[in-house]
């Protein structure tokens, strides 16, 4: 049960997303990475790539967070409700993790899918990104 110190720390997070360089990170992330193969996904991972910095800026955070949700400083089904941009970006890079974790990063989004398992409310919602994603090709 999610308790006064989660609303905090929820609308903190909150915060967070709109300082003006985060802003555009997470605008480019959604409407500028659609990855369609482990390539394009191990290419926004090289410096010299143009969503490098949004990518790690965006990715690190939403990753932040859900670690706070495993480590059960903040409420699991409050951030399911509140997580959206970050299962966009997990829902992404899904198809790719097993080869993201063995040739770019082995801890890469273990948080976010932390959330996925444990949470009916996550899981429910990356089903609906999914498809929506899927129908955006």
């Amino acid at each position: 049960m999610a308790g006064h110190h989660d609303g905090e720390l929820i609308l903190k997070l909150y915060d967070l997303r709109r300082e003006p360089v985060m802003r555009q990170a997470r605008v480019d992330m959604v409407t500028k990475f659609h990855p369609k193969s482990f390539e394009d996904v191990q290419a926004v991972t090289k410096p010299d790539h143009t969503l490098n910095v949004a990518y790690r800026m965006v990715s690190s955070y939403w990753e932040m967070a859900a670690g706070l949700v495993k480590h059960k400083a903040l409420d699991l089904e409050l951030f399911a409700e509140n997580c959206g941009e970050g299962l966009i970006l997990f829902a992404k890079v899904e198809p790719h993790l097993e080869r993201i974790r063995k040739e770019i990063a082995p801890t890469a989004y273990l948080n976010m899918e932390h959330v996925v398992r444990e949470s009916a409310e996550a899981r429910k919602r990356l089903e609906v990104t999914r498809k929506r994603l899927a129908s955006m090709k």
